[in-house]
């Protein structure tokens, strides 16, 4: 099947590019600006050859932190990953590592880059990591051994010891990607993330899935939410069994495009996740629609109006929903997904809410009355801009098969922190903006950014959610007026909006005026036709 893609893009030029220093951004902006002025202007493939330098210059450290592990031990090592000795060609093995290879000189380095490592690292990708799995198509496109030194060099000095400079760096790339906006991908912001992360609120049991998931920003945040609410999830001994279902279980994430494959493994990776099961798989077709009930929780931006292979869409999906609309059959494939009692948080164009066609309104019945569809968070159009100028939805649903909604919870956020023009600058400081900004939001900054408001209302949505008049920025509908309204979902359908009276004064006034004033006019043309005389 073939979509043209759009990618959850998760951008550190938001909430996270103040944890980085002006030095560390610099550093970063000289690679990117070596790559380019080196002849590799394509912003995906400079990120794919940073990825793979990255990965290497990490076998390197896993292989040295064996290495002492077993020197303080006494016992041998456990994993290696770069052989000892020679490979058949009399050559070291360990010239592949990074620690020794970026000492070569310019035409060793390329030499032993595109004759060794290359090669090593496709035939690594045979069995380990999903990261290493993803690197059996890599390809080494740096077109010179001066540029490829320079890189090295360059990417050398930036330090990745630490875990939250790894993520925080990476992003940053990542960012370097979203903005300059080529290849089809499409940016997801980061606070738009964090804030349907919050509201489903993962837990170290969930099993979490983006079947749309590009470089796996949901993951990505999902996997720092974990950290942030759960601080002994990954340091107490005790809990071996859940570290490990962190590391090798909680994490899914399908995609059909390579390259966002190896960046979306390599992100989760240097976020601390040592193998998540990101995988090369189509979504809607056939292979994946045989997964059923496997999910706990869904975090997606799915492709809107994609470009469909009908033939090779699933069958099973299309006899949920007959229709070609990729927004649609993916609502189809989540609910397929997820077990009973799973969770979602996805965004949809507008018109899944109120389309008229029998394949919308049988999926809007479905959540309503098959499952449980808890609410609906309408999205300031231009949140995506400068990509598109679409209007969009957050719909948060729980799979039940055995319905469950009562009332849905309905919020108009009119902004998000950013303006809604093609620059998307923020118009706060960074310490307020997101769904939980590090400061509170003062008198008047609320109109800059609703995310705080929409997360607290969220909380209140079975308590004192339910009386707020129609009025209002949030409100809830009962399901007998969504089934009466033939389960349109759009809120400007509920909403109610208060008229001003305006006083006007009587219209004979308003001539009596005007014909005072017109009478002042032509006596004052006369007093200057006379002057002119």
């Amino acid at each position: 099947m073939n979509i043209k893609k759009q990618t959850s893009i998760n951008t550190s030029l938001e909430t996270r590019e103040s944890v980085l220093t002006g030095e560390l951004r610099n550093q970063i902006d000289a690679i990117w600006n070596a790559f380019w002025s080196g002849g590799i202007s394509n912003p995906l493939e400079v990120l794919e050859q940073i990825t793979y330098l990255l990965f290497i210059r990490r076998l390197d450290e896993l292989q040295t932190l064996e290495e002492n592990k077993s020197n303080r031990t006494g016992k041998p090592i456990e994993r290696r990953i770069f052989p000892e000795g020679k490979d058949q060609e009399d050559r070291l093995w360990d010239d592949l590592r990074w620690s020794r290879f970026k000492q070569k000189s310019p035409a060793e380095m390329f030499s032993i880059m595109g004759e060794r490592i290359f090669p090593f690292l496709q035939k690594l990708g045979e069995e380990g990591s999903t990261y290493a799995g993803h690197m059996k198509e890599a390809r080494f496109t740096i077109p010179t051994g001066a540029l490829l030194s320079k890189v090295v060099d360059l990417l050398d000095a930036v330090p990745m010891q630490n875990r939250d400079t790894k993520g925080d760096i990476y992003e940053y790339m990542l960012g370097k990607l979203a903005t300059a906006g080529t290849n089809g991908q499409f940016r997801t912001p980061r606070h738009i993330i964090q804030l349907m992360v919050e509201i489903t609120k993962p837990t170290a049991k969930d099993v979490i899935c983006d079947p749309a998931n590009g470089t796996a920003g949901f993951l990505v945040q999902a996997c720092e939410y974990l950290r942030k609410s759960d601080p002994t999830l990954l340091t107490d001994p005790g809990r071996k069994r859940e570290k490990d279902h962190f590391n090798h279980g909680l994490f899914h994430g399908f995609d059909f495009d390579s390259t966002m494959l190896r960046i979306g493994s390599m992100n989760m990776l240097l976020h601390g996740v040592e193998d998540p099961n990101i995988s090369y798989r189509d979504s809607l077709s056939d292979e994946v629609s045989d997964i059923e009930n496997r999910y706990t929780l869904i975090l997606a931006n799915p492709p809107f109006a994609g470009s469909l292979d009908y033939e090779a869409t699933s069958q099973k999906l299309q006899r949920i929903v007959k229709t070609k609309k990729t927004e649609l059959l993916f609502l189809a494939l989540f609910l397929q997904l997820l077990k009973p009692g799973g969770r979602a948080a996805v965004i949809v164009p507008d018109g899944v809410l109120f389309g008229s066609s029998k394949a919308h309104k049988e999926l809007r019945r479905s959540l309503v009355e098959d499952h449980f569809l808890e609410g609906v968070v309408s999205l300031p159009s231009g949140v995506f801009k400068p990509y598109a100028g679409v209007s969009t939805a957050i719909l948060l649903f729980t799979k039940t098969g055995k319905g469950g909604t009562e009332k849905v919870w309905f919020y108009d956020m009119q902004a998000d922190g950013w303006s809604l023009d093609d620059k998307r600058n923020p118009l706060l400081p960074i310490e307020k903006t997101g769904p939980t900004p590090n400061t509170d939001l003062g008198e008047g900054e609320h109109e800059k950014n609703n995310l705080p408001d929409c997360l607290k209302r969220w909380a209140e949505r079975n308590s004192s959610e339910l009386d707020r008049p129609r009025t209002e920025q949030s409100f809830c509908v009962r399901k007998e007026e969504i089934q009466e309204q033939e389960y349109d979902l759009s809120l400007n359908r509920y909403k109610e909006i208060v008229y001003e009276k305006v006083e006007h004064r009587p219209p004979l006034e308003i001539l009596a005026e005007l014909r005072e004033l017109e009478s002042k006019i032509s006596k004052g043309m006369d007093e200057l036709e006379e002057m002119l005389k």
